[in-house]
């Protein structure tokens, strides 16, 4: 059975409102996160900095977990690895000289010769965080059996 009929099947059993709440969430996150770091033109936010290549596809996979992660999230579970990777996705899309905090935190010069190079590891990292929330609740509730056995279990 793949992926697919797995997910479709535990969802069928359970509340489809947690569907209808992903897709939600994920239509939200990529509204809201593409605009407030101005990814596209908008009336509200300039972007200081040109977007490149990387920033569009990392929006739309931030948006996707965060969707994914809110349809089969339950109370206080992984929500700190989810947190952190929402906000560590948010400051690597962001444009780096609009955000006052990592203008506060590195001052210009800095933050254009240290932080801006590594945006996409910052992204990159955020995503696997959000990956790793996701994989923790699949994993608490057995809903996808893993190829590999957890380190302990070996």
């Amino acid at each position: 059975m793949g992926l697919t009929n797995q997910l479709s099947t535990h969802f069928a059993r359970h509340d489809p409102h947690k569907i209808i709440r992903g897709i939600l969430i994920a239509t939200f996150s990529f509204a809201a996160m593409g605009t407030i770091t101005a990814v596209w033109g908008n009336p509200f936010f300039t972007r200081m900095t040109p977007i490149e290549g990387w920033e569009l596809p990392s929006l739309f996979m931030f948006a996707s977990l965060a969707g994914v992660f809110a349809a089969i999230r339950q109370p206080s579970c992984s929500t700190n690895k989810a947190g952190l990777g929402s906000i560590a996705s948010f400051l690597g899309i962001a444009c780096p000289t609009c955000n006052k905090v990592l203008m506060f935190i590195f001052g210009g010069e800095a933050l254009m010769r240290w932080f801006d190079p590594i945006r996409p590891t910052v992204t990159a990292l955020g995503l696997f965080l959000l990956a790793l929330s996701i994989r923790t609740e699949w994993r608490k509730r057995r809903i996808l059996p893993l190829a590999v056995p957890p380190f302990g279990d070996i």
